[in-house]
């Protein structure tokens, strides 16, 4: 009896694995061959407007790069860029939370509304507002600060940072929204009501009992965006092209600068395993934080 159980596995193993066998190659050939290629590049000479230099090159795509202030520039521009749309979004989508999660007539459209945005494709949305908000001439907020006797302002020239984040930040405020609006939903009710009742008022239930309960929400936001905004670039693209000079060039963008305007392959590929490690230690990092979360 024991030889049929453990030949009955070891066909129930293998007829698992031949059906999971194409799925699992199929990935990692997407995942391995562009890898590999990328890192194949990042040693080589390979600048497609002087096809004659080619061969090993070694470190030296790693210490252009190294030694390039752009560099330096974009990576600074991300993280500025990263930090500054993750605290908007989960401040306010916390707040947001809170408050569509009261009664109010009309709350159901609402959420529908709120959340919305975050839908629109990201080219569509840098288009409108560049060309329908931020426009220095025919742009939504030009016609409120005339309205009020202010000068219009050219947020893409005077602020041109700013306007990215504003951009982004609008994009993924509705994804945060929607996952801790999601978790105010399994908070306690009765625990809130005890509380009210012992005293506590809006303030001190918010900061004892409500954003406790949303810290695991909170940090699975903050590593689905985290890894997600090191990438951004058709924002960036529609509106500044990275400029003006590096204002806006984050790491994403310079690597297409170097890829498809300078067509330095390989210098580009190096750019790529840099943002490929700075992505992991970032996903490592936070996935042993929700771990840590989730323990607790």
């Amino acid at each position: 009896m024991n030889k049929t159980r453990a030949s009955g596995r070891t066909v129930g193993g293998w007829r698992n694995l031949s059906l999971q066998g194409p799925a699992v190659t199929l990935l990692l050939l997407w995942m391995l061959v562009p890898l590999g290629m990328t890192l194949w590049f990042s040693f080589q000479r390979y600048n497609l407007l002087m096809p004659g230099m080619t061969g090993f090159a070694g470190l030296e795509n790693y210490q252009y790069l190294f030694t390039d202030p752009a560099l330096w520039t974009a990576m600074g521009n991300t993280l500025l860029l990263v930090g500054s749309v993750l605290a908007i979004t989960v401040i306010g989508g916390t707040l947001l939370a809170v408050l569509f999660q009261q009664e109010f007539p009309g709350r159901g459209v609402a959420r529908v509304l709120a959340i919305s945005p975050f839908f629109v494709m990201p080219t569509v949305s840098a288009l409108v507002w560049k060309n329908m908000m931020m426009h220095p001439a025919n742009g939504v907020l030009s016609w409120v600060a005339e309205s009020l006797g202010l000068p219009a302002l050219d947020w893409f020239s005077s602020l041109p940072l700013t306007s990215i984040v504003i951009i982004v930040a609008w994009q993924w405020l509705p994804f945060a929204l929607l996952i801790l609006l999601t978790a105010m939903q399994s908070l306690d009710d009765d625990q809130v009501e005890a509380a009210r009742m012992d005293g506590a008022g809006p303030v001190a239930i918010f900061f004892f009992i409500t954003l406790p309960h949303l810290k695991r929400a909170i940090s699975v936001v903050i590593m689905i965006e985290m890894i997600f905004l090191l990438t951004i670039f058709a924002e960036i693209f529609v509106t500044t092209s990275g400029g003006p000079g590096l204002a806006t060039t984050n790491l994403a963008y310079l690597i297409y600068i170097r890829a498809l305007l300078d067509f330095d392959v390989g210098t580009a590929s190096a750019g790529g395993v840099i943002a490929i490690i700075l992505a992991n230690i970032v996903a490592i990092f936070l996935v042993r934080m929700v771990a840590k979360n989730l323990e607790n």
